[in-house]
């Protein structure tokens, strides 16, 4: 399955991560380029910028870079990773295992989980490995959740991939569907979902009384 291969035709592996929780925020962010920062925003983005300023450590065992660049022609996807942690093997190899840095706490949702998978998809491709976990680490719990990374998080994955390119291809912006985790949304002021959700069911009001005989 091959979404893309030439370097224009890439899209952010983040895409998969806000495609996942909402396609209009996906289509927000990548295609109208909207973006409002918030505290929570804010908070990640500081706490990204704090681990890429780091390089790479060793201890014992394990072997630690930041900021690690990411490609993967056959899902169509480029990025970073915040840290690949590199164990070594009982037979001298280095085995990957990506760890993203997330502000929050874990969600009741697959995104944190694809964004991590598709990292690990990438890797593969790059090392011609393979890597059955990794983990995110969330600030607010200070606490890592290892993530495995089975053939049922591939296949969504691979099929958020496809989704997302698809709808960032078609330059166009889903409607709003209003959910409560709107309210959390940095894009909330961009996205209106309560206001043009209504006039949406106005204008279908209408439109139906209109036709009727």
């Amino acid at each position: 399955m091959v979404f893309g291969s030439m370097e224009d035709e890439l899209i952010a592996i983040s895409a998969l991560s806000h495609y996942s929780y909402c396609p209009r925020r996906c289509a927000l962010i990548h295609i109208e380029q909207a973006w409002t920062e918030n505290r929570f925003t804010a908070e990640g983005r500081i706490m990204h910028e704090h681990v890429h300023d780091e390089s790479r450590e060793s201890r014992g065992d394990v072997r630690i870079d930041y900021g690690v660049s990411l490609r993967s022609l056959r899902l169509g996807l480029i990025g970073k990773a915040d840290v690949v942690e590199f164990h070594r093997q009982p037979d001298g190899s280095w085995l990957p295992f990506p760890v993203e840095y997330k502000r929050g706490k874990p969600k009741a949702d697959d995104c944190d989980k694809v964004q991590l998978c598709a990292q690990a998809i990438c890797l593969e491709e790059m090392l011609a490995a393979s890597i059955p976990e990794g983990a995110l680490f969330y600030g607010q719990t200070r606490h890592r959740l290892d993530v495995v990374f089975d053939e049922a998080l591939r296949q969504e994955t691979e099929e958020t991939a496809r989704r997302a390119h698809e709808l960032i291809a078609s330059g166009r912006t889903p409607p709003p569907v209003y959910e409560k985790r709107c309210e959390s949304c940095s894009l909330l002021a961009d996205c209106l979902p309560k206001t043009i959700q209504k006039q949406r069911s106005v204008k279908n009001y209408l439109t139906r009384m209109l036709e009727e005989p």
